[in-house]
């Protein structure tokens, strides 16, 4: 059976052999952009609409916070005055919303290669979208492999919201991507990596963080749950120079944040860092 909607319902089946079935409702869009196949569509049930690229789920309006909470907040909480923030990739926009909880932040740039989806997922995702007219917010719609290439000392954060090591995403996969990242930090700068499913990606997370090793002298893992991503459970590499892990949180933006947030707050986010026996294991 292949990726997609058949039969009123969208499936995916994942590298380890299992995977999802959502009931499916009325296809919002259903378009070939430059990179590749967008889908938007209704769902019968809780998780609302879904967006899908190249038939692999993005994101669904009733489980994002899982995924976009995570890869924000953790990294941006390290930060004692984040102010200028680059996400690669996360077209969406449910990045740049989590970021912009942030009252310190003053500018996040969004490098996303795929403009259509930023137009439709404003059009049909608002409540994920919601933040990407925000005068804060510089949209680039560009590949970030080149963009990243002559910035230097810019950032304090790059939040590194790609798609799969495939397609438009294969790129962003590379010790030359990783080094320009790195590149472009401001001192006591922070990058967070979305790092794949632990269960079902083992051989790309092994990969993936031999090459951020060789870049960054501090590079760490904390993982969380996403009911839909494959697995059910997923990775972000915590990359930098100077800044350990669980070296610092800001109680009063802490205190702020989390009254918005649906699962992230200091107590998970110290916890995040615990791993598993089979995932440090394989990250050795």
């Amino acid at each position: 059976m292949k990726n997609g909607i058949e039969n009123n319902y969208y499936h995916e089946i994942n590298p380890a052999g299992f995977g999802v079935a959502i009931k499916s409702g009325k296809v919002l869009v259903s378009k070939q952009t430059k990179f590749q196949k967008l889908e938007i569509f209704e769902t019968d049930s809780r998780l609302g609409r879904v967006l899908t690229l190249d038939d692999l789920m993005m994101t669904t309006e009733g489980d994002e916070w899982n995924y976009h909470e995570m890869i924000a907040h953790v990294p941006m909480m390290h930060h004692k005055c984040p102010k200028t923030v680059l996400v690669i990739g996360g077209g969406d926009g449910g990045t740049v919303r989590e970021v912009l909880k942030h009252d310190t932040v003053e500018k996040v740039v969004l490098c996303e290669i795929d403009g259509d989806v930023i137009d439709e997922c404003k059009k049909y995702l608002p409540t994920i979208a919601c933040e990407l007219d925000n005068p804060k917010c510089e949209i680039l719609v560009q590949d970030a492999i080149e963009y990243i290439k002559d910035k230097k000392n810019m950032f304090d954060i790059v939040l590194i919201d790609s798609t799969d090591p495939m397609g438009p995403g294969e790129g962003l996969f590379t010790e030359e991507f990783y080094t320009n990242v790195k590149n472009s930090l401001k001192e006591g700068g922070i990058v967070c990596a979305q790092s794949e499913s632990p269960f079902v990606n083992k051989e790309e997370i092994r990969k993936m963080y031999a090459l951020l090793k060789k870049v960054f002298p501090i590079c760490s893992t904390f993982t969380s749950n996403i009911p839909t991503y494959p697995g059910g459970y997923w990775a972000w590499a915590f990359c930098s120079e100077t800044v350990k892990p669980l070296s610092y949180w800001d109680e009063r933006r802490g205190e702020a944040i989390t009254k918005s947030c649906k699962i992230y707050n200091k107590e998970y986010h110290e916890a995040r860092f615990a791993l598993p026996n089979y995932l440090k294991e394989l990250l050795n």
